[in-house]
């Protein structure tokens, strides 16, 4: 059971949950730009949430399966060309051995998943499937897709439904995005006036982004402590301030260490919204406690559940077992009266 890379888009490459606890000895996580997409991905297409799929920046290629299987696409608003009619993302699709899907660009986003029933079968690496390209580590040789490369897939049940959501999720708003963020660790290498600059002052996403870190343009922020520390830990979400003012935030594949002062971090469940900003895009840093970012990413994970378990079977034209199960087929009814005859 395979797929067959016909044509990948840009920086296109297998990712799972990444690798954790190993950042003490020098190894980044890697993982997702957006945790939550792929999650759903998965979900979608009827996979474990460690399971490892296809993550892509722009536009996602095109694709044969040689096997039937289930795919999901998401991460934002894509065009899905699917043998005969076309599809969206946001729910799962059934490809036929042999058929073609064709992914195309995403709007209002930068990263878009591919999930396959079964999941990308390749060997783990250090306990992950993810694909490090900066160490070239993981994945499938370390590197990102290309054309003609086969992906083993994981077993799974050909009968299993479609799924797709029981209502729509919300449009974002309209305007700069807020981007929450914990000040320090060394927010005390900055003065009180730069401080008051980093949250009040608008900030727009570059074109000098990738899976490590994105930077940033905006107002200078200047470190009157000096832009050199002792190198010490780094997290994806370290807002790092180098000496030329400019701020960079570390992502999926960040070092484990830096010398540059961290003059905050993005909170967990901000940072997916963060890789997600196109290009271009205008946003502002929101500081908050710790304890408030603690309480925010709980609330997260509690609404990102709540999503999942609300995906359902949808109707593929024949009326399955697994659909008919999931309708309210008898809404309406209050009494047994309703519908017993009676003479």
């Amino acid at each position: 059971m395979t797929l067959t890379i016909l044509s990948p888009g840009p920086l296109a490459t297998i990712q799972d949950p990444g690798r954790a606890g190993l950042r003490h000895q020098g190894v980044s996580a890697a993982g997702p730009m957006d945790p939550p997409a792929m999650m759903l991905a998965n979900a979608l297409a009827g996979n474990d949430p460690g399971a490892a799929a296809i993550e892509f920046a722009g536009f996602g290629g095109s694709f044969r399966a040689e096997t039937d299987c289930r795919i999901a696409v998401t991460g934002g608003r894509i065009d899905i060309a699917l043998p005969g009619h076309k599809g969206v993302a946001g729910q799962a699709y059934r490809l036929r051995a042999g058929e073609e899907v064709r992914i195309g660009a995403i709007a209002g986003a930068t990263w878009g998943y591919l999930a396959i029933s079964g999941g990308i079968a390749i060997p783990a690496t250090l306990g992950s499937r993810a694909t490090h390209l900066r160490s070239g580590l993981g994945g499938l040789h370390g590197r990102a897709l290309q054309a003609g490369d086969a992906l083993p897939l994981g077993d799974f049940d050909p009968f299993d439904p479609c799924l797709a959501p029981a209502v729509s999720a919300p449009d974002d708003k309209d305007g700069p995005a807020e981007i929450r963020v914990v000040p320090g660790p060394q927010d005390d290498r900055f003065s009180a006036a730069t401080l008051d600059r980093f949250a009040a002052e608008e900030f727009t996403v570059t074109p000098q982004r990738d899976r490590m870190a994105m930077v940033l343009d905006g107002p200078a922020l200047p470190a009157e402590g000096g832009h050199d520390i002792v190198s010490d830990g780094t997290v994806p979400g370290s807002v790092q301030v180098p000496g030329s003012g400019r701020p960079l935030v570390l992502m999926a594949e960040a070092q484990t260490t830096g010398g540059y002062p961290k003059i905050a971090t993005v909170i967990g469940a901000d940072l997916p919204r963060l890789a997600q900003l196109p290009t271009g895009s205008r946003f502002r840093f929101v500081p908050v406690a710790r304890d408030a970012a603690e309480e925010i990413w709980i609330d997260s994970r509690r609404r990102l559940r709540a999503r999942l378990e609300a995906l359902r079977p949808k109707p593929e034209g024949a009326l399955s077992s697994h659909y008919l199960l999931s309708c309210d087929l008898v809404g309406g009814i209050w009494s047994p009266e309703e519908v017993v005859w009676q003479s």
